[in-house]
């Protein structure tokens, strides 16, 4: 079994930290039953904050990132003499996620504006999305596995629209926290887009040796590959295979 990365260990930090939250909103709207965006209220200042600076250090690189968010700089490249043009995804995947999310997230805004829905439903939603982007990371993304089909997390052509995609509910709730928060969260995106158009060369495994097998630090794809084992190993244990032999 291989020692963990440090990446990964982050990554472990933050799941653990975002799971936190989440049950920490629960627990105030159920106790207090007041708007979890109240103004003089401690936690949501501290879910604001502590996502606030997570975006901040976003646009900066960072030893202790994932390099699929980190390729659009300029250290991250390494030129691949052998190959000169970049084989980046077809703009049709990616618009497709984009549609399903929209859709998603447009049928929750209409049930919030039905009624069924509150304004804490949606921070909850917003909180639940942050830890599933880190559930993404560590073990399963559907974006990868159904529809990307990219080799990992250094490869994804759409790791940093984690924040835009984790706070589209916050849309629908005009405040402070919610406009900044996704308003950087937007900020980010862009970011991200225009260095894509600028240089497609630095997202591309093809032309960019960093984001080669051989240079990868943290090891995502070998811990999901070890979890991948490790349930196929007890659910064998647990649930053994039918005996469809027949007389």
């Amino acid at each position: 079994m291989k020692k963990i990365s440090k990446i990964s260990l982050l990554h472990i930090y933050k799941l653990v930290f975002r799971s936190c939250l989440f049950i920490a909103v629960i627990i105030f709207d159920i106790l207090n039953r007041t708007d979890v965006l109240t103004y003089n209220a401690i936690l949501p200042c501290i879910v604001w904050l502590s996502f606030f600076i997570e975006m901040i250090l976003r646009f900066f690189p960072s030893d202790f990132e994932s390099m699929g968010c980190q390729k659009q700089f300029r250290r991250n490249f390494e030129a691949n003499e052998e190959c000169t043009t970049p084989q980046n995804q077809s703009w049709k995947v990616t618009a497709l996620v984009a549609v399903l999310w929209l859709t998603m997230n447009g049928v929750i805004g209409l049930l919030y504006f039905l009624g069924i829905f509150d304004r804490a439903i949606l921070v909850l939603v917003a909180i639940g999305y942050s830890v599933c982007d880190i559930i993404c990371i560590l073990f399963f993304c559907p974006f990868q596995t159904w529809i990307m089909k990219n080799r990992c997390c250094t490869t994804c052509r759409i790791y940093n629209w984690d924040f835009a995609m984790m706070f589209t509910p916050l849309v629908f709730i005009p405040s402070v926290y919610t406009y900044t928060l996704l308003g950087l969260a937007l900020l980010l995106l862009l970011y991200w887009e225009v260095s894509y158009r600028l240089y497609p060369e630095r997202f591309s495994p093809a032309t960019n040796k960093c984001l080669d097998c051989s240079h990868c630090q943290e090891k995502l794809c070998s811990h999901k590959k070890q979890l991948q084992g490790f349930l196929k190993k007890y659910k064998k244990r647990f649930f053994p295979p039918k005996n469809t032999k027949t007389e």
